[in-house]
C-alpha cells in the first residue's frame, strides 16, 4: 500500500530520484507549506554500510547554522533536522523501514541550470551570488568545517534568488590539533592544486581555490580549466594556466587571479577578498543566527534500532564471501593469526590481483581513488560500488586495465579488491604501487609493524 502521509504530512507526486533516496513533493498539513521529503530505505542503508557516513554528514551539517548554509535544526519524534525558512527547512522522522527526510521546498534549482540555461550572468549577479557564496564557507570554516565539493551544482538557489550551499557528503570536520587534510577528493575541473599534489593541503585555502572556479564560471559561463584528456587538466590546474575572457571587469580579473594561485601559502584569504574593492561594492554582510547547543541524540535514534542492528547482524552471518568477515578488526589484531598474507601490499603477494583495507566512508574510499587514478591519466568509470579503470600501457601499444571493488567486511571497515583485467603483471605492481603510494591517507594500517619491532628488540636483548 502506498503511503499518502507520513506524521503531519501529505505525500504528492516523486519530483527527483536519486541512488539510495527518492524525492517527493509534501505538504504540510498544519501549516499548508509546501516542502520535499527524502525518502531513504533504512535497510539499505544499512546493507550499504551508509550509516555512519550519513551520520558525519547531517552532523556537520548540524554544526552549521547559516542563512547560506543547508540548516539541521530540531528534531520531532525520530527527527534529524529542520532548516529555517531560509534554507532547507529539514526534519527528519523515521519509520521501521523508511526515514523521510522534510526539506523547504525550493523553486530555483541548482545554481549550474541558471548558468546552462543564461550562460554567463551579469557582473551584479556574479558579485552577489560570489558574495553569499564566501559568507556561506567562511563560516563552514569558523566551525572547523571544510566542503571540499564546492561547485554550481552543490548551490542551490531559493524563492527569492538566495544561495545555498548543499551536499555535505565529502566534507570534513578534523580532529582538534590536525590542520592538514589528505583526502584527495572532489570535482576534478574545480579542485586545487594542492590536493592533487598527494602531501596534504589545508582545507580552508582549498575551498578558496574551489570559490574562485565558481566566480570565473559566473562571469565567463565556462570552465578555466576544462581538458579532456585528464593529464593535461591537472597539468594546467596545478601552473594554474588559465585566461580572463576581454568582457570580465579589471576588478574580478584580479581577484580572480589572487585567488586562483597555485601556490596556497600566498593564495588569498577570505579575509582579503572581503576587502577587496571589486568583492565589497554593495556588499552588505549576512546577519549571523545565534549559535545553539549542538545535540545529536535524534540522528542516532533514527539508526540506533536493536531489531535493526540484530536483522543486520543475522544478514552478515548468513552471507557468502568476504561480508561473512564481521570480526575482522578482532582477527586482524589477534597475535595468533598472521593475515599479512591476505591483505599484504608487498610484491611477493601481488600478481593479477591483490586488496587494501581503509576506514573512511565508502564515497569517500571511491572518491579519492578516482581522482588519484584520473590524476595519473587513465579513465575511470564507476557504477555502485565498482569502479574501472583504464588506459594505455606504459609503452603505448596495449591497453591497460583494472577492476576495483569496494566491500565492507565489518563496521567502519571497507576492503578494495584491485584486479587486473588487461596488462602485463609488472605493470600491473608499478600501478599498484603508485596508486596506494598517493592514497596512504584512505588506506588503514594494522599494528603489526610496532609489534614486529618490540619482538625484534626483545629477541636482541
Amino acid at each position: 500500500m502506498v503511503v499518502r502521509k507520513v506524521g503531519k504530512y501529505e505525500i504528492g507526486r516523486t519530483i527527483g530520484r536519486g541512488t539510495f533516496a527518492k524525492v517527493k513533493f509534501a505538504q504540510n498539513t498544519e501549516t499548508g507549506e509546501s516542502v520535499a521529503m527524502k525518502v531513504l530505505d533504512r535497510s539499505t542503508i544499512i546493507k550499504h554500510k551508509m550509516v555512519e557516513q550519513i551520520k558525519r554528514e547531517i552532523s556537520i551539517m548540524k554544526l552549521v547554522r547559516h542563512p547560506y548554509v543547508v540548516r539541521l535544526h530540531e528534531a520531532l519524534l525520530y527527527t534529524l533536522l529542520l532548516f529555517s525558512s531560509y534554507f532547507y527547512d529539514l526534519q527528519v522522522l523515521a519509520s521501521r523501514k523508511k526515514i523521510y527526510i522534510i526539506l523547504e521546498f525550493i523553486t530555483g534549482g541548482e545554481l549550474f541550470d541558471k548558468i546552462v540555461r543564461h550562460g554567463r550572468l551579469s557582473e551584479s549577479e556574479s558579485r552577489r551570488y560570489f558574495q553569499q557564496l564566501i559568507d556561506g564557507v567562511d563560516y563552514c570554516h569558523s566551525k572547523g568545517v571544510y566542503h571540499r565539493d564546492l561547485k554550481p551544482e552543490n548551490l542551490l538557489l531559493d524563492s527569492q534568488g538566495n544561495l545555498k550551499i548543499s551536499d555535505f557528503g565529502l566534507s570534513a570536520s578534523p580532529a582538534e590539533g590536525v590542520t592538514l587534510l589528505r583526502t584527495t577528493c572532489g570535482t576534478p575541473n574545480y579542485v586545487a592544486p594542492e590536493v592533487l599534489s598527494h602531501k596534504g593541503y589545508n582545507g580552508t585555502v582549498a575551498d578558496i581555490w574551489s570559490c574562485g572556479v565558481i566566480l570565473y564560471v559566473l562571469l565567463a559561463g565556462y570552465l578555466p580549466f576544462d581538458e579532456v584528456d585528464l593529464t593535461t587538466l591537472y597539468s594546467k590546474i596545478e601552473r594554474a594556466n588559465f585566461s580572463c575572457p576581454s568582457w570580465f571587469p579589471v576588478g574580478a580579473k584580479s581577484l580572480i587571479q589572487r585567488i586562483l594561485d597555485p601556490n596556497p601559502e600566498t593564495r588569498i584569504r577570505i579575509e582579503e577578498i572581503r576587502s577587496d574593492e571589486w568583492f565589497s561594492r554593495s556588499y552588505v554582510p549576512v546577519r549571523h543566527v545565534e549559535d545553539e547547543d549542538v545535540n545529536l541524540d535524534d540522528v542516532y535514534a533514527v539508526f540506533d534500532d536493536p531489531e535493526d542492528q540484530e536483522a543486520s547482524a543475522q544478514s552478515l552471518n548468513t552471507d557468502m564471501g568476504p561480508l561473512v568477515l564481521n570480526a575482522f578488526d578482532l582477527i586482524i589484531l589477534s597475535q595468533g593469526l598472521n593475515l599479512s598474507a591476505l591483505f599484504s601490499r608487498e610484491q611477493d603477494y601481488m600478481k593479477d590481483q591483490t586488496r587494501f583495507l581503509s576506514q573512511k566512508p565508502a564515497k569517500v574510499v571511491l572518491s579519492s581513488m578516482e581522482v588519484v587514478a584520473q590524476s595519473m591519466g587513465f579513465k575511470t568509470h564507476i557504477r555502485n560500488y565498482k569502479m574501472r579503470v583504464e588506459g594505455h600501457s606504459a609503452d603505448k601499444t596495449s591497453q591497460f586495465s583494472v577492476i576495483l571493488e569496494v566491500f565492507e567486511v565489518a563496521p567502519s571497515f571497507f576492503m578494495v579488491d584491485i584486479q587486473k583485467v588487461a596488462g602485463d603483471a609488472a605493470e600491473f605492481q608499478k600501478f599498484y604501487k603508485n596508486f596506494c603510494g598517493n592514497l596512504d591517507d584512505i588506506i588503514w594500517k594494522p599494528p603489526v609493524e610496532t609489534s614486529k619491532s618490540r619482538s625484534t628488540k626483545a629477541i636482541k636483548r
